[in-house]
């Protein structure tokens, strides 16, 4: 029965990682249709991307994979947003 347990939540944590990452995706899409970052915070984004990092330095000493996966698909996505944000934000306006 316990192996049933630990099935069920490591499948719910790989797609909870999965998940956490798509979760950017709607941002990265609005940044790209509306070309403004107004209302976006950066440091907040900045504040991610540092946290993914240690996250996924973490989960590689610890032999985490599937951690360490999803640290760095969220890292990807969420430095596609912060990447967005300063590029729409310090553009130079024509």
């Amino acid at each position: 029965m316990i192996e049933y347990v630990k099935f069920f939540v490591e499948l719910c944590f790989g797609l909870g990682m999965f998940i956490n990452a798509v979760l950017f995706t709607p941002q990265i899409v609005s940044l790209f249709k509306t070309k403004n970052s107004k209302g976006l915070s950066l440091t907040t984004f900045i504040g991610f991307n540092i946290i993914q990092i240690f996250s996924l330095l973490h989960g590689y000493i610890y032999n985490d994979y599937v951690f360490m996966f999803g640290m760095l698909l969220s890292l990807m996505l969420c430095g596609c947003v912060t990447f967005l944000i300063i590029l729409y934000r310090f553009k130079p306006r024509v």
